[in-house]
């Protein structure tokens, strides 16, 4: 396994993705310095994740919003799906002078992935489910705002699940004829019942049996509003306020909710910034 491993910072990581029917080999893993004592550590592309280390009394602003710095200094932020080419970071120090550092984000090609044999009111629900599907979209919002000072993140990641790689971070989905939203995590065709592990500690902030679009629904926070969303599942092995670790059994896989076959759609998010799962292991 490759991962992205945080504990050691000036490791380099060489990453083979798969999109589509193409193997992209992309060196994805960066380690900078700069003056002042600032340091980046992470994939500076679109689903990227770095992790940040300066002065613990700093003050850090990333595109517009302030970010949690921890008492040893360290910080996260991530790129979206569509981010743009460039993203400013400021850093304020304790003395009050700034830093500006403008980062260079790489742009990314996404596959084109079309699923047909889906419910069609699962790809095109009445008003009544679209009630439903907001007031469970405010709960999946709700769980990722948590912004703890836990650390659990700096251990790095592990696969939640073995098997085959049926759909990946950033597609575009055409579902029954019809374009949808991108696809934002990485599926795992698995049986049915297959145990699920946690890729990092953390909390359980959701558990939800039976969402809408994802069936089976948990969420795993890290720390720093870093978080593992599992959709799909058969069964949920643990509950909201649970702290887990890396490793333990916490779920079975399942074929919950919009799906046309048993697997893991494992999402990873930075508040509302959503990662790419791809980065921080490898398949």
């Amino acid at each position: 396994m490759l991962s992205l491993d945080f504990s050691h910072p000036a490791k380099r990581v060489r990453i083979i993705y798969r999109v589509g029917l193409v193997f992209a080999s992309l060196m994805l893993f960066c380690h900078a310095a700069f003056a002042d004592g600032l340091e980046l550590t992470g994939s500076l592309i679109q689903g990227g994740l770095v992790q940040g280390h300066t002065d613990p009394q700093a003050h850090v602003v990333f595109k517009g919003r302030p970010v949690r710095v921890s008492s040893e200094g360290l910080f996260l932020i991530g790129f979206n799906r569509d981010e743009a080419p460039r993203a400013s970071l400021i850093i304020t120090f304790p003395d009050g002078h700034k830093k500006t550092e403008t980062l260079s984000i790489a742009q990314r090609e996404y596959d084109i992935q079309r699923i047909d044999g889906l419910p069609p009111g699962k790809v095109s629900p009445t008003k009544e489910h679209l009630t439903r599907i907001r007031a469970e979209a405010a709960q999946v919002g709700g769980a990722r705002t948590r912004n703890d000072a836990r650390t659990d993140f700096l251990a790095g990641f592990i696969r939640p699940v073995e098997g085959r790689i049926s759909g990946v971070y950033g597609s575009q989905r055409i579902l029954n004829g019809q374009a949808r939203r991108p696809h934002f995590g990485i599926d795992i065709a698995a049986p049915e019942g297959t145990p699920v592990r946690a890729p990092a500690s953390g909390v359980v902030t959701l558990a939800h049996s039976d969402m809408f679009y994802s069936g089976g629904t948990m969420i795993l926070d890290h720390g720093h509003g870093l978080s593992s969303s599992f959709l799909h599942l058969q069964r949920i092995l643990v509950e909201e306020g649970e702290y887990v670790r890396q490793g333990d059994i916490i779920a079975k896989v399942g074929a919950t909710g919009r799906v046309t076959g048993a697997h893991l759609d494992w999402r990873v998010n930075l508040f509302k910034t959503r990662l790419d799962p791809g980065l921080l292991v490898s398949y």
